[in-house]
């Protein structure tokens, strides 16, 4: 469609943008809540955590001293402006990730309520009535505020909880809040300029993976610290959170923030409903023979996610396992770190604590890209994409099975590939080779494969038996990943924690290796799978 379907009745202004907001907010009634909960969990288990481990002023300087002068360390958390308060440390330990966090949830809000309202058609309707041309877009941007302020307002409450200075914590929150502000602007423009919900995440995506390079970059050296000033996630450090609060810093993302929406704004009347900014690629007048089933359909669909995800953790892989000379470092002597990452599933040794635990993480990782393989058939069913494809000689299990090999067979490639550079860095980085470091940590990735394909199968029931709820899909996922994560931080009950496949993983490298664990959780996955599939046959189509 090429007209401007939402300007007659609502013109250019923001007719209907309360009506809009309340409903996106009914929308994500369940997917914000969890963003929101995770994000404050993870900043209560830390301050737990270090409060714990670290009771008196001089063990927390003495940790420290040690970050300040790991260069890899400081790449991949930052500096420690305050190392004497239980604050300051959780301001380190969960300042960089947190505000990626935030970023994330407010990436995904704001291409959601924008573009994937356009790409689905949704955006059209709602555009019959008096709606106004740029009132969808307040409304998202409005959405991610009311999210970032909960956000906020939640990890302060957390940090005074755990009784933290009250105007460190509020800065901590601050810090994070501004800066999923500053993401969701960004989105803003990106969904402009992207014509599908895909790729505007995309770019959205690589902005935050380039912010966070340009901040590691800053932070890894000591005369390089400026150009941490150029990255966003960079500016959420520099607020020093409990050691000084920078109070002015956070007018930088609150300007971007109001920069990109201005941009934003201005790109929206300069398009066609539907449509994009950057110029789409024409194809070719006619298929490929390549292109002649419903499993090659599938392929091309999802082959592009598959390369930037193997790429990404291929990256990711890389920096941990050099990472992993600076843990050993650090650690030397000091029994209370090492205990810290003997929690998270290591049993012989400091490194094999470390290893194992990035390799859950990669698994965790995984998973993630597990469910969204699965519910790119939601999406084609939404879409109606699907259903010219099943009018013709093809059954539902084989469109069904097409998809579902690439969170089969497409996690494996991502674990592997995260295996192996981390396996060919931690042996460069350590010097003692790299043909042993590569298969240990071949098989720590691997082995995470039974819980990620049991996520993919809980993935395929939410879709399948719950169409028409959204977040069915990541239920299951959400579920696995808490319990794995925090369960041991905040010492909940076996029962608790044997409600995840990925606590009943061997912890490798190092660890010993149970075969039962891995055929139930197999077994499991094949019963939930095929359960899924059954009642796929059996409802309506759409």
């Amino acid at each position: 469609m090429s007209g401007h379907a939402l300007d007659a009745p609502g013109g250019h202004g923001l007719t209907g943008t309360g009506v809009l907001y309340r409903l996106a907010l009914r929308r994500d009634r369940i997917a914000l809540p969890v963003w929101v909960y995770l994000g404050t969990a993870m900043v209560a288990s830390t301050v737990f955590s270090f409060r714990k481990l670290y009771a008196d002023e001089a063990s927390r300087r003495t940790f420290a001293a040690g970050i300040d002068g790991n260069g890899s360390l400081r790449a991949l958390y930052g500096p420690i402006f305050d190392g004497s308060t239980t604050g300051g440390l959780t301001a380190w330990r969960m300042g960089v990730f947190g505000t990626v966090l935030a970023a994330l949830m407010s990436t995904l809000l704001v291409v959601r309520h924008t573009r994937a309202e356009e790409e689905d058609g949704r955006l059209e309707l709602i555009g019959a009535g008096a709606v106004g041309r740029r009132a969808p877009l307040a409304a998202a941007l409005a959405a991610a505020l009311t999210a970032n302020a909960a956000l906020a307002a939640l990890v302060a409450a957390a940090l005074l909880a755990a009784g933290q200075s009250a105007a460190g914590s509020l800065a901590f929150g601050l810090a994070l809040g501004t800066a999923g502000l500053f993401f969701a602007a960004l989105a803003a423009v990106t969904a402009q300029l992207a014509e599908t919900a895909r790729a505007a995440n995309g770019l959205a995506g690589a902005a935050i993976g380039t912010a966070f390079v340009v901040r590691a970059i800053g932070d890894a050296g000591s005369g390089t610290s400026w150009i941490s000033w150029l990255s966003p996630i960079g500016w959420s450090e520099q607020v020093r959170a409990f050691a000084g609060n920078r109070w002015w810093v956070l007018l930088l993302p609150l300007a971007g923030a109001a920069l990109l929406t201005v941009l934003a704004r201005a790109l929206v009347a300069r398009r066609d409903l539907g449509a994009g900014l950057l110029p789409q690629r024409p194809g070719p007048a006619a298929a490929a023979p390549a292109l002649a089933s419903a499993a090659a359909l599938a392929r091309r669909l999802q082959r592009g996610p598959l390369l930037g995800w193997t790429l990404a953790l291929a990256a990711a892989g890389a920096v941990f396992g050099g990472v992993a000379k600076g843990v050993v470092d650090l650690i030397g002597d000091n029994q209370q770190m090492a205990e810290v990452l003997a929690r998270m599933g290591g049993q012989q040794g400091v490194l094999n604590a470390y290893l194992s635990s990035i390799a859950t993480v990669f698994g965790m990782v995984s998973a993630v890209y597990a469910v969204q393989a699965v519910l790119r058939m939601r999406a084609e069913e939404v879409s109606g994409r699907a259903e010219p494809v099943l009018a013709g000689a093809v059954s539902r299990l084989r469109w069904a099975a097409g998809h579902l090999l690439f969170p089969l067979l497409g996690t494996a490639l991502l674990l592997a590939a995260a295996g192996l550079t981390a396996g060919l860095a931690e042996g460069l980085a350590l010097g003692h080779g790299t043909g042993g470091a590569v298969g240990r940590m071949l098989g720590a990735t691997l082995v995470q494969l039974p819980a990620v394909w049991l996520t993919a199968a809980a993935a395929l029931a939410g879709y399948a038996l719950l169409p028409h709820r959204a977040a069915a899909g990541w239920t299951g996922f959400g579920v696995f990943v808490l319990v794995a994560w925090l369960g041991p931080i905040l010492q909940l009950p076996q029962g608790v924690l044997d409600l995840s496949p990925f606590s009943h993983l061997p912890h490798l490298p190092g660890g010993r290796v149970d075969a039962a664990p891995l055929l139930w959780i197999t077994a499991l996955t094949a019963l939930t799978a095929a359960a899924a599939l059954t009642g796929l046959r059996r409802r309506d189509l759409g």
